[in-house]
């Protein structure tokens, strides 16, 4: 993911502070310039936040060309300032814009918008959950204009996935079969009313008066009359050309510039200097680690039997699975009540937003994950409940929800000590790593009641540490699918469908799946230094505050920081909390 740049700094250069201090200027004017830019190329708006835009961004090859130069133009910019004349924090600035730039013309180079979507993501499943989130009329009006710019968009968008297709730079044939199916219910709405186009204009809010409500709704109509058959068309060419010519090669490096491209893909999900090789060793030694620990838990259940009979156990025993979707809901609701029960003891300084549960939408279930987690939500997946064990749904809840992504997304960008573009800015390796650290953490809150609920709590641990060798494995090493799937299902309780939505997921998406453990490898790493360095002086609301007071950095600048933290004593960056 990439970092934005917020509409913030205007108001943060107006401050006559920063304004007076010389080495800060260069770099703020930079940042500013490249708001401004980075606003025209991306329809008014945020780059990745398509609610702000009152059009579509400009997908266009050239387009994409003029934008690699001015990024190629700031960096270079960026290269020239003189970091020794800053401040530390000032040099974590720089450092993580330099970050951002690197990333950016890294995917303007390989051409990535030559294939934007993948097993797990795509560009068009954004529109109906634009209209659930608006709440002001402006975001209805920027709505409407969006679905309008719908068919040229989706047209730009069939150019570069054809200039892809032409040369090989797909994701994998095998990893897609059936994508097209999450258009049909746009493409196949029988009136624009019945269209999940339309689902967030149906109820409106009360502060926008019902003469307006009614004249975007008659626009929302027409709008969504144009965008329609946009959708039916895109649907038609991925089900009839582009997925039958998709590549049949599994791994990164069997793209254009393949090995390049994997290594790029290394640097911006998991920021560490290391080689596929390396990961994939360090995967295998956190396997055996767990699965000693996994196969202790299985003990004190009482099974009577091998590891491979108590994963069966655990895959098809009816009591391990919700009989409803809203059981499912409801279990995650409680645990996340018992987490807010205790969050305060382990992080002082807690986000204003809390979050809402909500099923991920029916058009892309079959292919989500589990659950995803962000500001304001937690998204559980409900389709095929006997693929959804409730003794996992602990360590789940934890990752997505609070202390997880939830918790520290919003606290983010509600820290107003960070410039705008840290406040919105997310690393994989630092945002997945803290989540999976708090699934950790949730044995030591006491939220997993059982041995079984430990042990999924192992298994999910397990899963992320599996990455490492399936990720490494499929794009260095030259391993099947097959071969992915049987790691995982013979080292994790993953339900059967679930291993096979991840596999694709790693397999389309190279280098994603690295960023969690590597990320919570460096938490506990920098925990148990800090623990010895520090003895009795060691608070634990005080060490999390300043891990989560960084925002997103990379894996080197997080070690940097916690390294500070142990030299200043302990003292973290809210001192009043920290009782």
């Amino acid at each position: 993911m990439r970092a934005m740049i917020g509409a913030a700094l205007g108001l943060l250069l107006a401050s006559s502070a920063l304004a007076a201090d010389a080495p800060d200027k260069p770099f703020l004017d930079l940042l500013a310039r490249d708001e401004a830019a980075q606003k025209a190329e991306s329809g008014g708006g945020d780059e990745d936040d398509m609610r702000t835009m009152t059009r579509l961004p400009d997908v266009k090859p050239a387009a994409m060309a003029a934008k690699l130069v001015r990024l190629e133009a700031s960096l270079k910019a960026l290269d020239a300032i003189d970091a020794r004349a800053q401040t530390p924090e000032r040099q974590t600035d720089v450092a993580l814009y330099r970050y951002q730039l690197t990333t950016d013309i890294n995917a303007l180079k390989f051409r990535a918008y030559e294939m934007p979507f993948n097993s797990d993501s795509n560009f068009w499943s954004g529109f109906a959950s634009g209209g659930q989130r608006a709440h002001t009329e402006a975001d209805y009006r920027r709505l409407i204009a969006r679905l309008k710019d719908v068919p040229a968009w989706f047209d730009d968008q069939i150019a570069n996935l054809k200039a892809g297709e032409k040369r090989g730079f797909t994701a994998p044939r095998v990893t897609l079969a059936g994508r097209e199916k999450s258009l049909d219910a746009v493409a196949d709405a029988k009136s624009p009313e019945e269209s999940p186009l339309y689902s967030g204009f149906k109820a409106m809010p009360a502060t926008i008066p019902a003469a307006t409500q009614a004249a975007l709704r008659a626009d929302a109509v027409a709008a969504i009359k144009v965008a329609t058959p946009a959708f039916a068309k895109l649907r038609a060419y991925l089900h009839d050309d582009y997925i039958p010519h998709a590549r049949t090669s599994l791994a990164a490096e069997a793209l254009p510039d393949g090995k390049a491209f994997y290594r790029a893909q290394i640097d911006e999900y998991a920021t560490v200097d290391l080689s596929p090789k390396q990961i994939h060793d360090i995967g295998l030694a956190e396997v055996a680690k767990i699965h000693a620990r996994m196969l202790g838990v299985m003990q004190e259940t009482g099974f009577k039997g091998d590891f491979p009979a108590f994963l069966t156990y655990l895959r098809t025993d009816p009591q391990f699975y919700p009989k409803t979707a809203d059981e499912l809901l409801k279990d995650a609701a409680w645990i996340a009540k018992q987490v807010d029960g205790k969050v305060g003891q382990y992080i002082g300084h807690l986000p204003r937003q809390r979050f809402a549960i909500v099923p991920v939408p029916l058009d892309i279930a079959p292919f989500y994950t589990a659950g995803r987690g962000g500001p304001g939500v937690y998204l559980l997946n409900t389709y095929d409940l006997p693929s959804r064990p409730l003794y996992q749904l602990a360590a789940l809840t934890l990752h997505e929800s609070a202390p997880g992504h939830a918790l520290q997304i919003p606290l983010a960008a509600e820290n107003e000590a960070q410039l705008p573009f840290r406040r919105r800015l997310y690393i994989s390796a630092y945002g997945e790593g803290w989540a999976l650290y708090c699934e950790t953490l949730g044995e030591e809150m006491g939220i997993y009641q059982t041995p079984y609920e430990r042990f999924g709590m192992l298994s999910y641990q397990m899963w992320r540490a599996v990455r490492l060798v399936v990720d490494t494995g499929v794009h260095s090493m030259g391993w099947t699918r097959e071969q992915a799937q049987a790691f995982l299902k013979d080292n994790t309780a993953l339900s059967d469908h679930e291993i096979e939505t991840e596999v694709d997921r790693y397999i389309s998406w190279p280098g994603q799946a690295l960023a969690y453990y590597l990320g919570e490898l460096a938490i506990q790493r920098g925990r148990t230094k800090a623990e010895a360095a520090l003895g009795p002086k060691f608070n634990i609301r005080a060490f999390h505050d300043t891990v989560l007071s960084t925002g997103a950095v990379t894996i080197p600048m997080l070690d940097a920081r916690i390294d500070r933290f142990i030299a200043e004593g302990g003292k973290g960056p809210y001192p009043k909390e920290e009782r």
